[in-house]
Protein backbone atom coordinates (compact mmCIF):
# COMPACT_ATOMS: atom_id res chain seq x y z
CA UNK A 1 0.00 0.00 0.00
CA UNK A 2 2.97 2.61 0.88
CA UNK A 3 4.60 1.56 -2.37
CA UNK A 4 1.35 2.29 -4.40
CA UNK A 5 1.38 5.92 -2.94
CA UNK A 6 4.47 6.63 -3.39
CA UNK A 7 3.88 5.64 -6.96
CA UNK A 8 0.94 7.69 -7.37
CA UNK A 9 2.87 10.44 -6.07
CA UNK A 10 5.46 10.38 -8.25
CA UNK A 11 3.22 10.52 -11.74
CA UNK A 12 1.11 13.40 -10.11
CA UNK A 13 4.53 15.13 -9.90
CA UNK A 14 5.92 14.73 -13.04
CA UNK A 15 2.39 15.95 -14.76
CA UNK A 16 2.64 18.72 -12.74
CA UNK A 17 6.03 19.50 -13.78
CA UNK A 18 4.93 18.46 -17.26
CA UNK A 19 2.18 21.04 -17.07
CA UNK A 20 4.71 23.99 -15.94
CA UNK A 21 6.87 23.17 -18.60
CA UNK A 22 4.15 23.10 -21.06
CA UNK A 23 2.79 26.59 -19.99
CA UNK A 24 6.44 27.77 -19.79
CA UNK A 25 6.80 26.88 -23.76
CA UNK A 26 3.33 28.11 -24.35
CA UNK A 27 3.41 31.67 -22.86
CA UNK A 28 7.08 31.89 -24.65
CA UNK A 29 6.06 30.88 -28.17
CA UNK A 30 3.07 33.91 -27.36
CA UNK A 31 5.68 36.06 -26.11
CA UNK A 32 7.62 36.02 -29.54
CA UNK A 33 4.78 35.32 -31.70
CA UNK A 34 3.48 38.63 -30.40
CA UNK A 35 6.92 40.53 -30.95
CA UNK A 36 7.32 39.27 -34.43
CA UNK A 37 3.42 40.65 -35.59
CA UNK A 38 4.88 44.24 -33.39
CA UNK A 39 8.15 43.86 -35.84
CA UNK A 40 6.43 42.87 -38.96
CA UNK A 41 3.44 45.96 -38.44
CA UNK A 42 6.36 48.47 -37.51
CA UNK A 43 8.20 47.65 -40.77
CA UNK A 44 5.09 47.83 -42.59
CA UNK A 45 4.46 51.38 -41.50
CA UNK A 46 7.57 52.61 -42.13
CA UNK A 47 7.39 50.97 -45.49
CA UNK A 48 4.19 52.11 -46.17
CA UNK A 49 5.18 55.97 -45.25
CA UNK A 50 8.34 55.55 -47.10
CA UNK A 51 6.02 54.97 -50.10
CA UNK A 52 3.71 57.76 -49.00
CA UNK A 53 6.76 60.18 -48.74
CA UNK A 54 8.18 58.89 -52.18
CA UNK A 55 4.93 59.20 -53.59
CA UNK A 56 4.13 62.47 -52.45
CA UNK A 57 7.56 63.86 -53.33
CA UNK A 58 7.43 62.00 -57.19
CA UNK A 59 5.85 64.79 -59.45
CA UNK A 60 2.88 63.67 -60.81
CA UNK A 61 2.03 63.63 -64.77
CA UNK A 62 -0.28 66.67 -64.62
CA UNK A 63 2.40 68.77 -62.60
CA UNK A 64 5.03 68.20 -65.72
CA UNK A 65 2.16 69.31 -68.20
CA UNK A 66 1.45 72.27 -66.39
CA UNK A 67 5.55 73.18 -66.15
CA UNK A 68 5.95 72.64 -69.39
CA UNK A 69 3.24 74.93 -70.51
CA UNK A 70 4.39 77.68 -68.02
CA UNK A 71 8.21 77.42 -69.71
CA UNK A 72 6.24 77.33 -73.14
CA UNK A 73 4.00 80.71 -72.06
CA UNK A 74 6.94 82.53 -70.82
CA UNK A 75 8.88 82.02 -73.80
CA UNK A 76 6.14 82.99 -76.03
CA UNK A 77 5.69 86.25 -73.78
CA UNK A 78 9.29 86.85 -74.51
CA UNK A 79 9.14 86.36 -77.93
CA UNK A 80 6.04 88.71 -78.30
CA UNK A 81 7.95 91.26 -75.94
CA UNK A 82 10.59 91.04 -78.55
CA UNK A 83 9.33 91.91 -81.44
CA UNK A 84 6.90 94.45 -80.25
CA UNK A 85 10.57 96.19 -79.20
CA UNK A 86 11.78 95.63 -82.44
CA UNK A 87 9.02 96.80 -84.10
CA UNK A 88 8.73 99.93 -82.53
CA UNK A 89 12.34 100.69 -83.22
CA UNK A 90 11.59 99.99 -86.80
CA UNK A 91 8.68 102.43 -86.81
CA UNK A 92 10.74 104.60 -85.37
CA UNK A 93 13.63 104.04 -87.36
CA UNK A 94 10.82 104.56 -90.41
CA UNK A 95 9.48 107.74 -89.11
CA UNK A 96 13.03 109.78 -88.87
CA UNK A 97 13.79 108.09 -92.25
CA UNK A 98 10.56 109.29 -93.83
CA UNK A 99 11.15 112.71 -92.15
CA UNK A 100 14.54 113.26 -93.43
CA UNK A 101 13.19 112.18 -96.82
CA UNK A 102 10.85 114.58 -96.70
CA UNK A 103 13.29 117.80 -95.02
CA UNK A 104 16.06 116.64 -97.88
CA UNK A 105 13.47 117.15 -100.59
CA UNK A 106 11.50 120.19 -99.21
CA UNK A 107 15.31 121.78 -98.42
CA UNK A 108 16.20 121.21 -101.98
CA UNK A 109 13.11 122.70 -103.38
CA UNK A 110 13.22 126.24 -101.19
CA UNK A 111 17.20 126.31 -101.96
CA UNK A 112 15.59 127.55 -105.58
CA UNK A 113 13.64 130.58 -103.95
CA UNK A 114 16.11 131.90 -102.36
CA UNK A 115 17.63 133.52 -105.44
CA UNK A 116 14.10 135.15 -105.61
CA UNK A 117 14.25 136.63 -102.32
CA UNK A 118 18.30 138.08 -103.17
CA UNK A 119 16.77 139.94 -106.16
CA UNK A 120 13.68 141.60 -103.62
CA UNK A 121 15.95 142.58 -101.47
CA UNK A 122 18.71 143.71 -103.83
CA UNK A 123 16.10 145.31 -105.83
CA UNK A 124 14.64 147.34 -102.70
CA UNK A 125 17.98 148.24 -101.56
CA UNK A 126 18.63 150.37 -104.90
CA UNK A 127 15.31 152.42 -104.12
CA UNK A 128 16.89 155.99 -103.63
CA UNK A 129 15.20 157.75 -100.70
CA UNK A 130 12.93 160.01 -102.05
CA UNK A 131 11.11 156.81 -103.93
CA UNK A 132 10.46 154.70 -100.97
CA UNK A 133 6.98 156.17 -100.51
CA UNK A 134 6.19 155.49 -104.50
CA UNK A 135 2.71 152.83 -104.44
CA UNK A 136 4.77 150.57 -106.81
CA UNK A 137 8.09 150.54 -103.97
CA UNK A 138 4.88 150.04 -101.28
CA UNK A 139 3.79 147.08 -103.31
CA UNK A 140 6.88 145.72 -103.96
CA UNK A 141 7.81 145.81 -100.13
CA UNK A 142 4.65 144.00 -99.03
CA UNK A 143 5.19 141.40 -101.69
CA UNK A 144 8.82 140.65 -100.21
CA UNK A 145 7.74 140.65 -96.49
CA UNK A 146 5.01 138.40 -97.68
CA UNK A 147 7.27 136.54 -99.78
CA UNK A 148 9.85 136.20 -96.72
CA UNK A 149 6.77 135.80 -94.01
CA UNK A 150 5.69 132.26 -95.54
CA UNK A 151 9.20 131.06 -96.05
CA UNK A 152 9.80 131.24 -92.12
CA UNK A 153 6.06 129.86 -91.54
CA UNK A 154 7.73 126.67 -93.63
CA UNK A 155 10.07 126.78 -91.48
CA UNK A 156 13.27 129.00 -93.30
CA UNK A 157 15.43 130.72 -90.70
CA UNK A 158 17.74 133.06 -91.54
CA UNK A 159 21.26 132.09 -90.27
CA UNK A 160 22.90 134.99 -87.56
CA UNK A 161 26.16 136.40 -88.81
CA UNK A 162 27.10 139.56 -87.55
CA UNK A 163 29.49 140.04 -84.56
CA UNK A 164 29.54 136.06 -84.08
CA UNK A 165 33.16 134.11 -84.09
CA UNK A 166 33.04 132.34 -87.57
CA UNK A 167 31.33 129.09 -87.36
CA UNK A 168 32.47 126.92 -90.53
CA UNK A 169 28.75 124.89 -89.90
CA UNK A 170 26.93 127.93 -90.90
CA UNK A 171 29.66 130.42 -92.24
CA UNK A 172 31.70 130.68 -95.32
CA UNK A 173 34.22 132.83 -95.08
CA UNK A 174 35.43 134.66 -98.56
CA UNK A 175 36.88 137.71 -97.41
CA UNK A 176 38.80 139.43 -94.03
CA UNK A 177 38.56 143.39 -93.30
CA UNK A 178 39.51 145.82 -90.88
CA UNK A 179 36.92 146.88 -88.44
CA UNK A 180 37.01 148.84 -85.00
CA UNK A 181 33.16 148.10 -84.44
CA UNK A 182 33.74 144.28 -84.44
CA UNK A 183 36.89 142.29 -82.52
CA UNK A 184 38.92 139.92 -84.30
CA UNK A 185 38.19 136.90 -85.29
CA UNK A 186 34.77 137.77 -85.34
CA UNK A 187 32.42 138.70 -88.54
CA UNK A 188 32.21 142.14 -89.42
CA UNK A 189 30.12 142.05 -92.68
CA UNK A 190 27.63 139.60 -94.38
CA UNK A 191 27.90 139.56 -98.41
CA UNK A 192 25.16 137.19 -98.56
CA UNK A 193 22.61 136.23 -96.20
CA UNK A 194 22.85 132.19 -95.39
CA UNK A 195 19.52 130.30 -94.37
CA UNK A 196 18.52 126.65 -92.49
CA UNK A 197 15.55 125.14 -92.92
CA UNK A 198 14.58 122.22 -89.61
CA UNK A 199 18.38 122.47 -89.08
CA UNK A 200 19.87 121.77 -92.79
CA UNK A 201 21.78 124.53 -94.07
CA UNK A 202 20.11 125.93 -97.16
CA UNK A 203 23.19 127.92 -97.86
CA UNK A 204 26.19 129.30 -95.66
CA UNK A 205 26.47 132.21 -95.27
CA UNK A 206 29.16 134.70 -97.09
CA UNK A 207 30.68 136.85 -94.74
CA UNK A 208 33.77 138.98 -94.19
CA UNK A 209 36.17 138.54 -91.19
CA UNK A 210 37.79 140.44 -89.09
CA UNK A 211 41.46 139.48 -88.92
CA UNK A 212 43.15 138.52 -85.39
Amino acid sequence: MADEEIKNKAVDDAEDTAKENAAEDLNTETNNAEAETQDAGEAKEQSAGSGKKAKKEKPSKLDKEKEALKEQVAALDDKVKRQLAEFENFRNRTEKEKTASYDNGAASVLKKFLPVLDNFERGLATVPEDKKDDPFVQGMDKIYRQYLTELENLGVEPIEALGLPLDPNLHNAVTQQESEEYEPGTICAELQKGYTYHGIVLRYSMVAVVPE
